[in-house]
């Protein structure tokens, strides 16, 4: 039966302390707490800089089992060389994420717009895509999110799904709606749907920079989210991250959307975790 994983981009928020870790709790058990609340997460850090084998050794021994963890690719490889003469530092990242094991469930390449002083036509950029993925050793499964709407072509998707790399489906302020893009596309190129609800950054930095509660309504765009994924789920399993700029604490966004997933899944056709 295909599953529904739900969770936070990050969880080293000290703004979450009080409405989410209980008042008190130490930096360094966050992750441990928040592993009993949900089953899977977003690590934002890795984006910054490779980590020590020991720290994601530290990660694996301090959640359960069946918890999944999904990184960003460095920075290095996607922004600063572009995935060119980059496989030291993807080996030197795969080294550093050994100690997950199976919990390590799928790496994500964010790209960022990518105007034409960067690439003259996106052909180009998938010709480098293409080679990338063709020459990746694994074993995690690659997730790739593009902010280029004019590059969310028939083409892509066909590159990505001839080396079955999921396709990350973003809410962003740059991008078309994720209802828009599934309505569209055939998004299902991997083993997963990877989606990532980032929401406006700038929109709501205006109303608050601190993360303890919501503070945009997102009712209505988690309804049209469930509808659109419902015809989805049945047939893959989805991953889904939620990030503070979403609507302002992103643990409340999570316990929504799942709420919203279980009442759509009334004749149970998909798991999602047991308690919500």
């Amino acid at each position: 039966m295909p599953s529904i994983r739900v969770g936070t981009s990050g969880w080293s928020y000290q703004d979450w302390i009080g409405p989410f870790y209980p008042p008190g709790t130490p930096a360094c058990d966050f992750l441990s707490w928040y592993a009993d609340r949900f089953n899977t997460v977003e690590v934002d850090s890795t984006f910054y800089a490779i980590p020590p084998a020991g720290r994601t050794a530290t990660w694996a021994a301090s959640t359960p089992g069946d918890f999944r963890f999904c990184l960003k690719v460095p920075q290095v490889i996607t922004h600063e060389k572009a995935l060119v003469d980059c496989d030291e530092d993807r080996d030197a990242f795969l080294r550093a994420i050994e100690p997950l094991g199976a919990k390590a469930y799928a790496l994500l390449l964010q790209f960022g717009y990518f105007n034409k002083r960067a690439f003259r036509h996106a052909h180009e950029f998938f010709d480098r895509l293409d080679n990338f993925l063709q020459k990746y050793p694994g074993p995690v499964p690659l997730a790739v999110e593009i902010r280029n709407r004019l590059w969310l072509t028939p083409e892509f998707f066909r590159l990505l799904q001839s080396h079955r790399a999921a396709y990350c489906l973003a809410d962003h302020a740059w991008m078309p709606s994720p209802e828009e893009v599934l309505a569209r596309h055939d998004v299902l190129t991997g083993a997963s749907l990877y989606v990532r609800l980032i929401g406006d950054r700038a929109g709501i930095e205006k109303v608050t920079r601190t993360w303890d509660r919501v503070v945009v309504d997102r009712t209505e765009a988690i309804r049209r989210l469930v509808a659109a994924l419902a015809g989805i789920v049945p047939r893959s399993d989805i991953v889904v991250f939620i990030n503070n700029h979403y609507a302002g604490h992103a643990p409340a966004s999570c316990e929504d959307l799942l709420a919203a997933l279980a009442r759509a899944n009334a004749d149970r056709r998909w798991e999602i975790p047991e308690g919500f």
